[in-house]
């Protein structure tokens, strides 16, 4: 736990509880300071470096064996993240969220086999038009998380769809969205600053 940058778990259990039980009361688990805001700055930073060596790329529709890359469905660009980069930060990041996985399944055995997340930059005036995360053709995708890097907000609201209602969360700093992957259909409205965030997803096994 050294690498969570001086935070305690009681501290951390009690903002994965407070996501966990929102989820549970609206299928749309929010909390504010999910990461701090030392470890948010270092994570722009990364992204900032990654976009002036024009090392994010393009997002793309569809699984591996099948990406589709539509400028007027997604606007966002890319960068996964991997403990091989050996990058003190992403650790940092993956540190909180092995404490998360395993805090998850042992309060509500979610069943959680691993993960994968990636970095998220919007430029100004892109989106992503509404869609479902799950693939048709891999259903090990469990739980959609967002988590917002951002210290200044225009635009670039995440809409989440119930059935006929809609909701808007404003992608603030250190803010986490959490969601089923399989049910909850969402968009990226128009952003009208840079839009940064760390997006992935929760896994169970595949059902052969």
């Amino acid at each position: 736990m050294a690498r969570l940058l001086s935070v305690p778990y009681c501290n951390l259990e009690i903002i994965f509880n407070e996501l966990i039980d929102s989820y549970l009361a609206t299928n749309v688990g929010t909390v504010k300071n999910f990461l701090t805001k030392a470890l948010s700055a270092h994570l722009v930073n990364n992204i900032d470096a990654l976009y002036a060596g024009d090392k994010l790329l393009a997002a793309g529709t569809g699984n591996n064996k099948l990406v589709n890359h539509d400028m007027l469905v997604r606007g966002d660009k890319i960068y996964w993240l991997d403990r091989v980069h050996n990058d003190i930060h992403e650790n940092s990041f993956f540190d909180v969220m092995d404490s998360f996985v395993t805090h998850l399944n042992s309060s509500c055995y979610a069943g959680i086999t691993g993960y994968e997340f990636h970095y998220t930059l919007y430029e100004k005036g892109s989106y992503y038009k509404r869609h479902l995360d799950n693939f048709k053709q891999n259903g090990t995708r469990a739980f959609s998380m967002i988590i917002y890097l951002n210290t200044e907000v225009d635009g670039g609201s995440l809409r989440i769809y119930q059935g006929n209602e809609s909701q808007d969360i404003t992608p603030n700093s250190g803010k986490s969205v959490f969601f089923k992957s399989t049910e909850l259909e969402h968009e990226v409205l128009i952003t009208n600053l840079p839009r940064m965030s760390i997006t992935g997803w929760l896994k169970v096994a595949a059902v052969n």
